[in-house]
């Protein structure tokens, strides 16, 4: 339902009515009429944080005075977990509404609120209500999630790993965490090669979240894990953790995914079709790369677009192209297609872009093309 619109329309009276409905399944005197009716009335002009406090502030008002009784409603109300394979932002979306009831009501009782956001994580998502009882609350908070770690249920263990992840998206940074995040890795060493995906790619981010302040200690947290659980999982999970580093060409971070011989490979013809492009075109990106060496190297390459800025400067992004495996003296065409469509996280200006391939961190060649808006 989300997906076919803006995800903060989600959360009005409809949703109100639903999450009222399951709730009065188990506690009678909660008036679903007026819920609903309060959180249409004052959603409207609400972007998304707000319109689901508005959800929660109207909880707080029908639920028992007492917290503990208050929660344990809302856990009673939550209906069966998600299986194994279910995204939690692919149902439950109303449930953001309870975790936001626990982190703005439930700090003082810890011992009432973190057993419910667990429950919650079953069905949705704790991974932002927690943030608030790692700091306020914090042994216990991190006893529970090195318990998650080891939780059978796949969405309890990415909970252990994302609650704690210090830069989570959209959510309160954890500074202790971004200082020192030697407790985050603790937890960590327990889903380095978890059977699930959904699991091993939590920790990945979190691994590259912390890999921007702390390159050396991921590093050596990887040559472990790579030496001491030699299976295909962990192999995944080090991979996607030490992307950004191999994208800024770190020598040992390309060495430990097997990445050599960077320095004997050649790059020509670099060529950019179309060279004038228009913004929502696709921009071509063809070159060959020439092993220049009497052994054969796996090589990882990627393309850097330096986009133009307001101010007449450029901003380096780097995408990711391919891994290819070289013998002594092959040569091998590549070819790219990169569309430069307008997002919102990027706003593009007219000019003169170039673009550079490198291979295992090394640039390689370099062209541009002119952007038209």
């Amino acid at each position: 339902m989300a997906g076919e619109y803006s995800l903060k329309e989600y959360f009005d009276g409809s949703a109100a009515r639903r999450l009222g409905e399951s709730i009065q399944a188990v506690h009678p005197d909660f008036d679903v009429d007026s819920y609903a009716a309060e959180v249409d009335r004052r959603v409207g002009p609400l972007e998304l944080k707000d319109r689901v406090l508005v959800m929660a502030q109207g909880l707080r008002d029908r639920l028992p005075e007492h917290y503990p009784d208050a929660v344990a409603v809302l856990v009673a109300s939550l209906r069966e977990p998600l299986s194994e394979d279910a995204g939690i932002f692919n149902e439950g979306f109303h449930l953001m509404a309870v975790a936001r009831f626990v982190e703005e009501y439930g700090l003082k009782h810890p011992d009432a609120s973190l057993p419910a956001l667990v429950e919650i994580t079953k069905r949705h998502t704790g991974e932002y209500a927690v943030r608030p009882f790692v700091q306020e609350h914090y042994e216990p908070t991190m006893a529970l999630m090195r318990a998650c770690a080891l939780d059978p249920d796949p969405h309890v263990r990415r909970f252990a790993s994302e609650g704690i992840r210090p830069r989570l998206p959209w959510a309160r940074r954890l500074p202790e965490f971004v200082a020192d995040p030697t407790p985050v890795l603790e937890v960590l060493e327990h889903l380095r090669s978890d059977t699930s995906k959904y699991v091993r790619t939590s920790v990945a981010n979190n691994l590259n979240d912390i890999a921007r302040e702390h390159p050396e200690l991921v590093l050596d947290l990887a040559e472990r894990w790579t030496r001491d659980s030699p299976t295909p999982e962990t192999a995944w999970t080090v991979r996607h953790a030490l992307r950004t580093l191999v994208k800024k060409g770190d020598q040992r971070a390309l060495a430990l995914l097997g990445a050599t011989g960077g320095e004997h490979v050649l790059a020509h013809g670099l060529s950019l079709s179309p060279q004038s492009l228009d913004l929502g075109r696709v921009l071509s990106v063809r070159v060959e790369l020439e092993n220049s060496d009497t052994r054969p190297h796996t090589v990882v390459v990627d393309y850097a677009v330096h986009h133009l800025r307001a101010d007449g400067s450029r901003g380096r992004k780097v995408f990711k192209w391919t891994t290819v495996e070289l013998c002594a003296g092959e040569r091998r065409a590549l070819e790219k297609k990169h569309p430069v469509r307008p997002l919102s996280t990027r706003t593009y200006h007219p000019g003169e872009h170039p673009v550079e391939v490198q291979v295992n961190g090394l640039v390689k060649a370099s062209s541009s093309f002119e952007l038209r808006l």
